[in-house]
């Protein structure tokens, strides 16, 4: 986060900490999406609150569990995007699915305190073999979960019957051209018909059913090639049945291969550029504050701990999650508190790290716009 965010949100903390230890109510936006948990336990509330206290701090073994948390559910994706390190094939690790088991064990362990769950990471979640059964085990806790797709799958009955049976709070889906010719420029290999076919079969169901979950969530990433688009997005949206949209920036990841592409993708008007340039090169920031270590971890599919989602080839690993070694045995260690330390101290020396794609934003939410289609949805969700 930038300074100033941190800044406004220790003022706003007072009122906050009231709403929350006292009345069990929390809002908050999460990507532009807005949020509001109603009836927190105990647990939860008393994990914000010392969640706050480390926002100031930061200490290198944090009072606090996760407030969010990244589920990898698969590691290998039926796209080549090309700028992901699964579109590339630069996740290096063995392509698997994460056991249900392991899942299961932890997110009942940190369930009770996450105001987040996002399931995917650097895969295709739509494409895990169990997908009904995981979406169970996170649906007996209190969290706004999130799950983002390429949607290529979206019209496999399996997969209608795991997210209508058991709904995430936002189904995302990666749209980023208004025809085939243009998303598969950036998504490449995808059609749209598979996409549009799930999103209204769904939405059928869901009106059916008199259900508000999972809200059908477009996201479009603005690139040169689709910025022409621009303006006829939210018809599209609404057209489709979606009930709302995001506009996102493109951010950069952890490899060099890729930053000629990158940059020929960045599109010219400015309000969708994720990063300013002088001379052709990215414009750093230096008031950025990094909090994922403290409070947002991802997990891979086999179990590997790490601080943030942008270490996808697990290097600097906090451990790995079994049978015999817990979440919390991991986050509260001393080697846990050590890599914070490097990324809180001396984030340079990892490569992750110099290529975050948080850093240097005018602001640290990828997406810039949100937009609500559907009079008939809450906004913002009441978990």
């Amino acid at each position: 986060m930038r300074s100033r965010e941190r800044i406004r949100g220790l003022l706003r903390s007072p009122k906050l900490t009231w709403d929350a230890i006292f009345r069990g109510r929390y809002s908050f936006v999460y990507d532009q999406i807005p949020f509001t948990m109603e009836r927190m336990s105990m647990k939860k509330r008393a994990n914000l609150f010392k969640a706050g206290f480390n926002l100031v701090y930061r200490q290198l073994t944090p009072w606090n569990m996760p407030l969010h948390m990244q589920f990898e559910l698969t590691n290998y994706c039926n796209l080549r995007c090309p700028v992901c390190p699964s579109g590339i094939r630069a996740v290096k690790r063995k392509p698997q699915s994460m056991d249900v088991d392991l899942f299961g064990r932890v997110i009942d362990e940190v369930g009770p305190y996450l105001l987040t769950a996002s399931l995917w990471a650097w895969g295709e979640p739509l494409l895990h073999p169990e997908l009904q059964k995981i979406l169970r085990a996170v649906r007996k806790h209190k969290i706004a979960t999130l799950l983002s797709t390429n949607g290529q799958y979206l019209n496999d009955e399996r997969v209608i019957e795991a997210l209508t049976h058991e709904p995430p709070t936002h189904l995302i889906v990666a749209i980023d051209g208004l025809t085939d010719e243009t998303n598969s420029k950036f998504r490449v290999g995808a059609k749209l018909k598979p996409i549009l076919s799930g999103v209204r079969r769904i939405a059928e169901i869901k009106k059916k059913r008199k259900q508000q979950f999972p809200i059908l969530h477009m996201r479009f990433i603005v690139m040169k090639h689709n910025q022409h688009e621009v303006p006829q997005m939210i018809e599209f949206a609404k057209t489709n049945h979606f009930d709302m949209l995001t506009v996102r920036t493109l951010s950069i990841i952890d490899s060099e291969s890729t930053d000629q592409t990158h940059r020929n993708l960045v599109p010219e008007r400015l309000e969708f550029q994720a990063y300013d340039y002088n001379l052709g090169k990215r414009f750093e920031r230096r008031d950025f504050i990094c909090q994922e270590p403290f409070w947002f971890p991802t997990v891979f599919v086999d179990g590997t701990l790490v601080a943030c989602e942008q270490d996808y080839n697990a290097q600097q690993s906090l451990g790995v999650i079994s049978e015999n070694v817990s979440f919390k045995d991991l986050w509260f260690s001393r080697h846990a508190a050590m890599v914070r330390k490097i990324i809180r101290d001396n984030p340079k020396s990892l490569s992750f790290c110099q290529n975050c794609p948080y850093r240097d934003r005018e602001c640290t939410d990828v997406s810039i716009a949100a937009h609500f289609l559907n009079s008939e949805i809450d906004f913002p969700n009441l978990i």
